[in-house]
């Protein structure tokens, strides 16, 4: 016999085992879960979910703080219910107008882009509504050609962005132009009188003592916030505006739901058009000045970001309020129209600041200081 040691043959390795974790205790699974549902709770406050609700009630309060300033700087005034009520109406009759627009122009941020013609188009929508031949046609008519002049405008907005290929700055300035130019041809440069008696009724009538162009108002938005939130039309907007790629990829068409969305914009001119013909009684081309600046200020106040993807429909009215209710404060104070634009212009830059900023990575950097405190 040979005394060599025998070769031991090869194995294949054992595949290692995952190490068993220790018997769970009954009394730590439950108390894991009651803490999961207590913390479950605020999830949507502390998380994405509550950044609208946290925004909206951060404008409720500087509404209040506006309250207080009215109050203390008239407290003659502040202190009658009567006062206080009727000021409350004008407060949002002023903003109705505004309001409707900035409906519009939410949904074109939210989708990435911007119109600076809305101004223009509630002018061109209101001198072509009123004109001899149109009036003929009674109050009907006039309603239904300022919607088509709104909903037509915005297609050529949205065809040029969409299809054309041009920056939503460019195409819409081109368009605040040129709609100027053709409501000054198509009114001679003089201001058309509406003699429609249900027209111009609109914004002297009341309902339970609520003006009728707040009721407009409330419908326009209620109709946006369901649009927006409700339905298809409001998810494949922010998706478009949050990345075109990613809703391209997803089967959404971008071009077209671009062509839509400046087309609604368009129709919250056009009934913006009626209720400020109905207001001044009248149309001119001059009409509607600087809307779009009152518009885009609102929505970015409300916490519609520049960059799309992100807005609120009850945002974009509490901002309206707001300016409104600055433009409300200074009045009654008699303060100065350009002093009313400087506080405008630092509440926006305020606004876009904050935005930047993301109040969410502070909220980040105080829990991860409360988790270090704690351990």
């Amino acid at each position: 016999m040979s005394d060599a040691t025998p070769t031991p043959t090869a194995t294949p390795e054992r595949p290692q085992l995952p190490a068993q974790s220790p018997p769970v205790d009954p009394a730590e699974t439950a108390v894991a879960s009651e803490k999961t549902a207590s913390t479950g709770k605020l999830s949507w406050w502390r998380g994405d979910g509550g950044d609208g609700a946290k925004r909206n009630l951060g404008l409720i309060g500087v509404l209040a703080a506006l309250i207080v300033v009215g109050a203390i700087t008239k407290p003659d005034l502040y202190g009658d219910p009567t006062w206080v009520w009727n000021n409350v109406l004008a407060i949002l009759q002023l903003a109705s107008v505004v309001g409707v627009v900035t409906v519009g122009m939410t949904f074109v941020i939210i989708g990435g882009g911007i119109d600076l013609s809305v101004g223009a188009i509630v002018a061109l929508a209101g001198v072509w509504c009123t004109t001899v031949a149109t009036q003929s046609y009674g109050a009907g008519g006039m309603i239904f050609t300022a919607l088509v002049v709104g909903i037509c405008v915005g297609l050529v907005n949205g065809v040029l962005i969409s299809y054309g290929r041009l920056v939503p700055f460019i195409a819409t300035l081109a368009m605040l132009v040129a709609a100027r130019g053709l409501a000054a041809s198509i009114s001679n440069k003089q201001t058309q009188v509406s003699s429609s008696t249900f027209i111009n009724d609109i914004a002297a009538r009341k309902i339970i003592g609520v003006p009728i162009l707040v009721y407009i108002l409330g419908a326009v938005v209620l109709a946006g916030w369901v649009l927006l939130n409700r339905t298809t039309f409001g998810r494949r907007t922010i998706a478009v505006g949050g990345n075109p790629e990613a809703a391209r990829l997803a089967g959404i068409n971008v071009r077209r739901h671009t062509m839509l969305l400046y087309a609604l914009s368009g129709l919250c001119c056009g009934i913006a058009a009626i209720m400020l013909t109905s207001q001044a009684t009248s149309a001119q081309a001059a009409m509607a000045n600087l809307y779009e600046l009152d518009a885009i200020a609102a929505a970015i106040i409300g916490g519609t970001l520049l960059s799309g993807g992100r807005g609120t429909i009850v945002g974009s009215l509490l901002g309206v309020i707001i300016f409104a209710t600055i433009t409300n404060l200074f009045a009654i104070n008699g303060l100065s129209i350009e002093a009313q634009n400087m506080v405008k212009g630092g509440i926006i830059v305020a606004a876009v600041l904050i935005q930047q900023f993301k109040f969410k990575s502070v909220t980040r950097l105080l829990a991860r200081n409360r988790v270090t405190t704690t351990t």
